[in-house]
């Protein structure tokens, strides 16, 4: 369930594969719907879900400063895929049986910042997965972000790891 890190055409990729107990189109709105994303996306996303908008990302409560993106593919149930700020993330959904498969890449330059980031999405995997099952989850956020991030570190190694945790006064 961990990600996994590559540095692929000069860039670095986290990526992420969930197995999802749940249809394609429940998870799709998950992916893309503001009342479900407030749930596990760190930001809220204004702007049109159509390829080539122009999109927003605002962080609740000033946790973060507002970056401007596009959407670059939307193709509903099966791919999103997005800029923030300099990153790429791209969303692909496949049906498995009763369930679906979700693969989740985001696409960056600054490898020191790598072990972080790949804390925050597992943690916000997480907590879509629970979004999706109609729980809450049984933990803190900030508390799983410290328990996963670990394995990260191990993983990664030191390079991955030069910019530091967020802020956990904020949380």
């Amino acid at each position: 369930m961990l990600g996994t890190l590559d540095k692929v055409d000069g860039r670095w990729q986290l990526c992420f594969t969930r197995n999802l107990w749940h249809p394609p189109a429940k998870v799709w709105r998950a992916l893309t719907e503001p009342e479900h994303l407030r749930a596990w996306f760190p930001a809220v996303i204004e702007g049109e879900r159509a390829a080539g908008a122009p999109l927003r990302f605002v962080f609740p409560n000033g946790e973060g400063p507002t970056l401007d993106g596009e959407m670059l593919a939307y193709h509903p149930p099966t791919l999103l895929e997005f800029r923030w700020g300099e990153d790429t993330f791209r969303f692909e959904l496949r049906p498995d049986g009763d369930g679906s498969v979700l693969t989740f890449v985001n696409t960056f330059d600054e490898l020191g910042r790598a072990s972080r980031d790949a804390a925050g999405w597992h943690t916000c995997l997480d907590l879509l997965e629970h979004e999706l099952a109609g729980e809450r989850p049984p933990w803190a956020q900030r508390d799983r972000w410290q328990e996963v991030h670990r394995p990260y570190l191990d993983g990664f190694g030191p390079e991955a790891a030069t910019i530091g945790p967020p802020d956990q006064s904020k949380s």
